[in-house]
């Protein structure tokens, strides 16, 4: 997105074509890409996400960055492997992560020894909502097998991402976007229950589906979690930008 307001003084492009294409609009949900999906579709924004409550926190993320990221449900999300650099679009909910990078404890206590999966589901999200006041930092989950080009590449140790996000066919005046690097990691267990219920509320046709629910639910759900994210807002000024830094 660094057409949008000039140059990109991150020094990092974070543009490329976009990736082969998969089924049923889910990014990734096979194959080894995905199509944009019902992008700034309606649906609920700002669900807890998944982590702990434990852990050195950054500064919060400003409101207009969750706002606009809670609107828009597809990125571009591009990374490099063995090939060289490679871009591809998913599909995204946006939910509310702690500064904790991997955390949870918090949130199974929550839970309740007795309240079986869906408790402790509950807990680890309520547990992140809760630790949402102190160096808070935006989650974005996604569907994606570890097969596919993007899989391999994202499950490799120390793998970071760039990404953007933005609606199509807006005008200059009113241009607004996103650009974003952070690093991404395969939920399990209760981590992974607890980021399926904010991507499922984000698109209720996966569960309207038997066949799409049951297939998504074999896939990797991930968590791409931003430690820099830069908003562009030509609506304020033309090249407006607001930033945030989880570091």
């Amino acid at each position: 997105m660094a057409e949008m307001s000039g140059a990109d003084d991150s020094g990092e492009d974070t543009g490329g074509e976009a990736g082969p294409g998969a089924t049923a609009g889910v990014g990734g949900a096979a194959g080894s890409g995905a199509t944009a999906g019902p992008g700034g579709a309606a649906g609920p924004a700002g669900a807890a996400g998944v982590g702990g409550a434990s852990g050195a926190a950054g500064p919060d993320c400003p409101e207009a960055i969750r706002r606009a990221l809670a609107a828009h449900t597809t990125m571009t999300l591009a990374y490099v492997d063995e090939d060289g650099p490679q871009a591809c679009a998913v599909l995204y909910a946006a939910g509310a992560a702690s500064g904790a990078e991997h955390g949870g404890a918090a949130g199974v206590e929550a839970g309740g020894p007795s309240g079986g999966a869906s408790g402790v589901a509950s807990g680890v999200a309520s547990g992140v909502a809760g630790a949402g006041a102190v160096g808070a930092g935006p989650a974005l989950y996604f569907v994606t097998a570890t097969t596919t080009r993007h899989g391999r590449a994202l499950v490799e140790p120390g793998a970071r991402v760039a990404f953007t996000v933005q609606r199509d066919g807006q005008e200059w005046s009113g241009l607004t976007g996103l650009q974003g690097r952070g690093r991404c990691r395969p939920l399990t267990g209760a981590e992974r229950a607890a980021g399926w219920q904010v991507y499922v509320e984000r698109f209720p046709f996966v569960t309207a589906s038997d066949r799409l629910r049951a297939a998504l639910e074999r896939t990797t759900l991930w968590e791409l979690r931003p430690d820099w994210l830069r908003l562009i807002d030509n609506g304020q000024g033309f090249g407006h930008k607001e930033e945030w830094s989880g570091r």
